[in-house]
């Protein structure tokens, strides 16, 4: 098609702002999907997607519509994932558009991620044409919101489409909207094809497709194209668009968007942001293009250590269909042989962990989450570490460095004291506030990612009874005092319940897991210590006391001495026992203590 008549777009939103019901809708609209094949969240192919009402995958579709100037336009959806874990492929996939609707809840205004979003959105230097969706609801409040939009955002609440896509309210307007004010795609000027790949799945008979965004030139079959980056050359054996399912065509060219595919055995040949281009006269590689990197980790076993093989095809498969999913065999004492996974993040960790469950049938257990820690050493080598067991001792450490998030948290004027309490509580720092409305505050502020690894977004949520939303962004790294906290059993190192923690909050968790292990820990003929240590010091401690048996029963009478040699004698007996006595804690106690 003429590239003036192309339009790229993706839709951006906080999570349940409406954005899947939206792109649902303007399929049905531009007769993309018949109204017999339509279903709710057309988009998310996912169970998970579905049930939660998130988007996981972005998932692109061209439509064509008929404008109300006669003209019928190329309209390229892609659709984006909302959840910052995801922040990567969101900025990816809005690279690959010229525009964007930023839908915002009439009845909720604008929230953490719609801001986050709305910026990286700018960033990228999109047309973005304001939605606000909803107004069917009774409670819609839409002069606040527009003036939200004008306060928060700076964008001109004059230019905003009100909307219900549930209702089909204000369609129309939306579409000649995008046709009127998105620009068309322009060429780069290159001298052959330039095209990114801004995402890839993996199919059984055809390996791998991948997403692409054409900026130069044109790919047709049979033609050899050279990734950039891996620097392998291919032969393109089918191109095509979505319709949401694919379809071939004779070739892609400027400004349009499809998948192609090539003999790609693995997706992690196919990076993403990746620039695809003519293997015979490349073209220079298209900016913004970096290493996805896994922010933290997490060992996870298999309950059952029967079904390690199982496991490991599992996570192999999910591994086909999640390219920033990465893991590494390991072995545990306590648990035997599982792996070390690295995650996006913690939504992103929580999804792997579920699909591994439901799609694989797996019971797995999982370990305390970390962070990549860089540690400078005495001799000035610089060392990251993932895992607690691998951080070298203390005398040969100079700094270690955390890794630090900038939180937005979004609360209502009442809760604002609690907020600070709990930021302040997590070692973070507030650096500024600013009011959105009569009713709600923005909070910004940096806290160390590994102090909102587990309970901070449900606190925020109860706290606020529901009202408040937070969203975070990578924000470098700053030297702390982290130390490397042990629990030890009798005296042995237990290597499943070791963490790097601050020290100022060391003794804290050192007591709460001693208590939970003097619970879980069966009694033995001995008495049994635990104890919480940094180093050779020892932090907290506990004793899960010895069955003792009545060895005085037999003495019905005579001299009080006679019972005290007995006793004497049993008390030999148990130091000896001690001395020698390993103890021998079930998997079960370690599975209790993980999950608490």
């Amino acid at each position: 098609m003429d590239v003036a008549h192309i339009r790229n777009f993706c839709i951006i939103a906080h999570i349940d702002h409406g954005k899947t019901t939206l792109s649902d809708r303007l399929l049905h609209r531009t007769g993309t999907i018949a109204t017999r094949d339509m279903e709710d969240q057309l988009l998310d192919a996912m169970d998970l997607e579905r049930e939660r009402g998130i988007t996981i995958k972005a998932h692109p579709v061209t439509m064509h519509y008929q404008a109300r100037n006669g003209e019928t336009y190329e309209l390229n959806l892609i659709d984006t994932p909302g959840h910052v874990d995801f922040a990567y492929e969101v900025s990816r996939s809005l690279s690959a558009c010229e525009g964007a609707l930023l839908i915002v809840d009439a009845a909720q205004g604008v929230e953490a991620q719609t801001v986050a979003n709305m910026h990286l959105a700018s960033s990228h230097n999109l047309e973005i044409i304001p939605i606000i969706n909803k107004i069917d609801l009774p409670h819609a409040n839409v002069a606040l919101t527009k003036q939200q939009l004008e306060d928060i955002l700076t964008i001109d609440s004059a230019l905003a489409i009100p909307a219900s896509a549930k209702q089909g309210i204000g369609i129309d307007e939306i579409l000649e909207a995008i046709v009127a004010r998105i620009p068309p795609p322009k060429s780069t000027g290159e001298p052959s094809l330039q095209a990114l790949a801004f995402d890839s799945y993996f199919d059984t008979y055809k390996g791998v497709v991948t997403h692409v965004r054409v900026f130069n030139g044109e790919v047709r079959p049979g033609m050899q194209v050279k990734l950039l980056h891996s620097g392998k050359n291919y032969e393109v054996k089918e191109v095509g668009s979505f319709n949401p399912k694919p379809f071939t065509r004779d070739k892609l060219q400027t400004g349009e968007t499809g998948y192609l595919t090539a003999n790609i055995k693995s997706p992690s040949d196919v990076k993403m942001g990746d620039t695809i281009t003519d293997a015979r006269h490349p073209s220079a590689m298209l900016p913004g293009f970096k290493e996805i990197h896994p922010m933290v980790f997490s060992g996870i076993y298999p309950i059952n250590t029967a079904d390690y093989e199982h496991l490991k095809a599992s996570m192999g498969k999910l591994k086909l269909n999640d390219s920033a999913f990465v893991y590494a065999a390991e072995t545990s004492v306590a648990l035997g042989f599982g792996f070390r996974c690295g995650f996006l993040g913690l939504l992103h960790m929580e999804i792997v962990q579920e699909r591994l469950r439901r799609e694989y049938n797996m019971d797995i257990i999982a370990t305390y989450p970390s962070v990549v820690y860089h540690v400078t050493l005495t001799d000035a080598t610089r060392k990251e570490v993932d895992n607690p067991a691998f951080l070298p001792e203390v005398t040969y450490i100079e700094t270690i460095e955390e890794p630090m998030v900038k939180t937005f948290v979004i609360c209502p004027n009442e809760n604002i004291g609690d907020m600070m309490a709990l930021i302040s509580e997590k070692r973070g720092a507030v650096d500024h506030t600013e009011t959105l409305d009569a009713r709600r505050v923005m909070l910004t502020a940096m806290v160390p990612l590994n102090e909102i690894l587990i309970d901070f977004h449900d606190r925020i949520k109860s706290m606020t009874r529901g009202y408040g939303s937070m969203d975070y962004e990578q924000a470098g790294y700053q030297e702390s005092d982290m130390v490397k906290l042990d629990m030890l059993v009798n005296g042995e190192p237990m290597d499943a319940f070791s963490c790097i923690v601050h020290r100022t909050k060391a003794e804290g968790r050192g007591r709460v897991l001693a208590e939970k292990l003097k619970e879980v820990i069966p009694r033995q003929q001995f008495a049994v210590k635990i104890q919480a240590a940094i180093g050779g010091k020892i932090i907290a401690s506990e004793t899960v006391s010895a069955f003792r048996k009545d060895v005085t029963a037999k003495c019905y009478g005579g001299d009080v001495t006679r019972k005290r040699k007995l006793l004497e004698k049993q008390k030999e007996g148990k130091k000896r026992m001690k001395a020698i006595g390993n103890v021998n804690i079930p998997q079960e106690a370690f599975i209790e203590v993980l999950k608490a």
